[in-house]
């Protein structure tokens, strides 16, 4: 795979990944405490996303290191947000949903943070 396939290929991924996330949280009972954490999540899926979208466009090494690092960033808080509420038992759900983005979020940081690693600052 060329870098520019893995680059599409990695874009469809953490946009399905948001996508995914949106999803099931609108399939969540509301409630107080849930509405804080499905706009932090919301926020930091889609963040990831957008600024890993912003990485392939930049202009530059050090444009690139910035912006995959906030994407990182953002990936591992909306890992911490799914951390939240399977510690909190706030998924009623009981299928596999939550485990399967919590398992997508983990391989999206693990992507993040070798590519960042191997960007020269």
């Amino acid at each position: 795979m060329t870098n520019e396939e893995f680059s599409n290929y990695f874009k469809n991924k953490t946009k399905a990944f948001a996508v995914a996330v949106i999803k099931y949280l609108d399939q969540l009972k509301d409630s107080s405490t849930l509405r804080i954490i499905k706009y932090q999540l919301i926020k930091s899926a889609t963040s990831t996303a957008a600024n890993y979208r912003a990485a392939c466009r930049a202009r530059s090494i050090a444009e690139f290191h910035s912006k995959i690092s906030i994407s990182l960033e953002e990936a591992d808080e909306s890992l911490f947000w799914l951390e939240m509420i399977e510690d909190t038992g706030l998924d009623k759900l009981k299928d596999s949903s939550l485990k399967y983005l919590m398992k997508e979020a983990i391989e999206i940081v693990s992507v993040l943070a070798k590519a960042r690693k191997n960007t020269k600052k």
